[in-house]
């Protein structure tokens, strides 16, 4: 009872406000997701940062948006507009990946800001998407701190014995 209870409550806790690892299959801590504040398994919007598989960094949109996540997201961080582009995430199971030059702007706007507001430029009727960045530091420096690609250890001789 108690193990179904917690298998029907894993999804929610997937797209749940606030900043944490990913919880989709074979993601573990190499995302740090963070949710809006009103996130439930049903309604979300999500933003990703993530250690891609060529060990870049991806920032990535995952919501439940009826028509997909690619396309053009309005954002407003900490009182600074923005307009991103977000293209298909083939390698990833998230929604979409933010092109190179939008990902590098608001990775460090997640990193160190407050807040952030996001909605799709097709959904002008909806509400942004507020996003608290309170834990967001801690968490994507964590999922990101082995993406760097592992360098062999230098050999080094043996010490010589001295005459």
């Amino acid at each position: 009872m108690i193990f179904a209870l917690a298998m029907a409550a894993g999804p929610a806790l997937a797209q749940g406000a606030g900043w944490s690892f990913s919880a989709l299959q074979g993601e573990g801590d190499r995302a740090a997701v963070g949710c809006d504040r009103e996130a439930v398994a049903e309604d979300f919007a999500c933003l990703v940062v993530r250690c891609e598989d060529d060990f870049s960094t991806g920032v990535h949109v995952w919501t439940s948006r009826a028509g997909g996540d690619v396309g053009r997201w309005e954002m407003t961080a900490d009182r600074e507009n923005f307009t991103g582009e977000a293209v298909a995430a083939d390698d990833a199971p998230y929604g979409a990946r933010f092109v190179e030059s939008d990902a590098e702007w608001l990775e460090e706007r997640l990193r160190f800001g407050a807040f952030v507001y996001l909605r799709h430029v097709d959904d002008v009727d909806a509400e942004f998407r507020f996003i608290d960045l309170t834990g967001s530091l801690t968490t994507i420096n964590t999922a990101l701190a082995y993406c760097a690609p592992r360098v062999p250890e230098a050999t080094t001789p043996p010490l010589q014995s001295r005459p």
